[in-house]
């Protein structure tokens, strides 16, 4: 197995959401929610949504291993799948467009 020498320990994953017109609040409110609940109960890095353009918008979120990540759900409390519904209802198309090894990190973090 290829084991990647710029590696500093930490995992990233990038999602694309393309969100139906009209529901964008909805859909945030709903992604907010259920990174908090992945916050608290699955102990990742956090998460940034970004909107692109249109009706496309980029989540970027830090774990602190790919295993992590790849064995996230299984602490998440029920309500979590009530956020998830709400997010599938809300897009036309959810996927993993990159996962990444984290090489550098000069990200500053909020105070």
């Amino acid at each position: 197995m290829y084991q990647n020498p710029y590696f500093q320990g930490m995992f990233i994953a990038i999602y694309q959401f393309d969100v139906q017109e009209g529901k964008a609040d909805e859909f945030i409110r709903a992604w907010k929610a259920l990174t908090e609940l992945i916050l608290k109960y699955e102990n990742s890095l956090g998460s940034r949504l970004h909107h692109e353009n249109g009706q496309r918008f980029i989540a970027y979120a830090q774990w602190h291993s790919k295993d992590q990540w790849e064995n996230a759900g299984n602490h998440l409390p029920e309500e979590a799948d009530e956020f998830r519904e709400s997010m599938r209802r809300c897009c036309t198309n959810i996927q993993t467009i990159h996962t990444l090894d984290t090489v550098e990190d000069l990200l500053v973090a909020k105070t």
